[in-house]
């Protein structure tokens, strides 16, 4: 009887123990989050995300999410982990509040940021807007600025004080940009995990002059005047090979460390598209995405793709690290070559491929027909933000390298 008694207040014990520990281990609370990046001076850029009950988490820009289940708890702290960039946030818990740094080791960059949960606005407006955005704003960035500035087209909805939209460049789009009008303030931003942009502006008589912040780390100011017909230059005609060459040759090791070039068997009598790209560039992601969706569901042996990765980690070994985790995350189901190490560097980039007049964007595809010939190069990418820009761009891809196959 005496053991019996024993066990029992020994269950007990061990129960209300593990139960104990139990109530002890906390999440952060389920639902819509607040995220403030620190920017300095005052500058803040919001953002909302959504804490699920896996312990993943979904980023939202207008239209975009970003889900991420590389999420990792340890008592208090918190460390969040993109599914690509390297970009990642480590701080501390409460069930209601998140606190502590954006960081991207390679380029010893630091925001410091906060999340509150329950909050449902990205920005906080305090007055009625009183300005109408929707439609196209021909942009200049850093116009002052004769080696710095360049141009760019703003396209934007509005309804009520909510706009959504992006400014195309000649190189890429700004992603998915979300906010609001306050009284006759335009404000954007958006997050993606790699880069975090913030737009301000003035908005009067169909003008805007603001400043565009990248991080913490830049800053420049932009205007720009509504223009319904204005259109950037054609992206097949900034890039293009120099007076005394007449094909693409290169030699990089992929992951394996195998070195791959367009001499090789795997490439002869193909078509060829050459991706100038980085792991830590989000245009290159969306590119990837849309060229492994293609590439998988048009299986043709006359074609292939190849990637040429201009990587900024401080190592080899950490850029095979970023080129795995891309590929692994995305299933990319062609080779991505290790280009650089070091720096993004577009003029370095273009020192490794000599026989271009300028590498002028991460990403840049190069059209290399069943001949070895250059057919076309396309600078940038207007990725899904851009809309009815990334539709068209689908339709002329899809028909360009239709075309190339078909060739003899």
């Amino acid at each position: 009887m005496q053991t019996f008694k024993k066990k029992l207040l020994l269950f007990f014990l061990l129960t209300t123990f593990l139960a104990a520990c139990k109530k002890e281990i906390k999440t952060p609370n389920i639902g819509t989050w607040h995220v403030v990046l620190d920017l300095g001076k005052g500058k803040e850029l919001p953002f909302l995300m959504q804490y699920n009950e896996d312990n993943s988490i979904v980023i939202f820009n207008a239209e975009e999410e970003i889900e991420i289940t590389g999420v990792t708890l340890d008592k208090d702290s918190i460390i969040i982990e993109h599914p690509v960039f390297e970009g990642v946030m480590k701080g501390v818990f409460t069930e209601d509040v998140i606190y502590g740094d954006y960081i991207k080791p390679s380029l010893n960059r630091v925001v410091p940021f906060k999340m509150k949960h329950g909050e449902t606005k990205r920005f906080h407006t305090k007055e009625e807007a009183n300005q109408m955005v929707t439609g196209n704003w021909e942009t200049v960035f850093s116009p002052n600025n004769d080696e710095g500035r360049y141009i760019a087209k703003g396209i934007f909805k509005q309804i009520e004080d909510r706009v959504t939209g992006t400014f195309r460049t000649t190189t890429g789009d700004y992603r998915y940009l979300d906010g609001v009008v306050d009284g006759d303030s335009l404000k954007l931003s958006t997050f993606d995990g790699a880069h975090a942009f913030l737009f301000e502006a003035e908005v009067k008589d169909s003008v805007m002059n603001g400043f565009f912040y990248s991080g913490n780390h830049w800053k420049e100011p932009f205007t720009a005047k509504r223009n319904e017909a204005y259109e950037l230059p054609k992206a097949d005609s900034l890039t293009f090979l120099k007076e005394g060459y007449d094909k693409i040759e290169f030699s990089f090791p992929d992951a394996d460390g195998n070195m791959v070039s367009l001499e090789d068997e795997q490439f002869k009598n193909k078509v060829v598209i050459v991706q100038i790209m980085g792991t830590w560039c989000p245009n290159c992601l969306d590119e990837i995405k849309y060229y492994t969706k293609y590439y998988k569901e048009n299986k043709n042996e006359d074609l292939e793709i190849v990637a040429l990765a201009f990587e900024y980690a401080k190592t080899e070994e950490k850029a095979i690290e970023a080129i795995n985790k891309l590929k692994r995350s995305v299933e990319v189901p062609y080779p991505i070559l290790l280009a650089q190490v070091g720096s993004s560097s577009k003029q370095k980039a273009n020192e490794k491929l000599p026989m271009l007049n300028h590498v002028l964007s991460y990403p840049t595809s190069i059209f290399i027909d069943k001949a070895g010939a250059v057919r076309k190069i396309h600078t940038g990418f207007n990725g899904p933000a851009t809309g009815e820009k990334y539709r068209e761009f689908v339709t002329e891809f899809e028909r360009f390298v239709l075309k190339l196959t078909e060739e003899e």
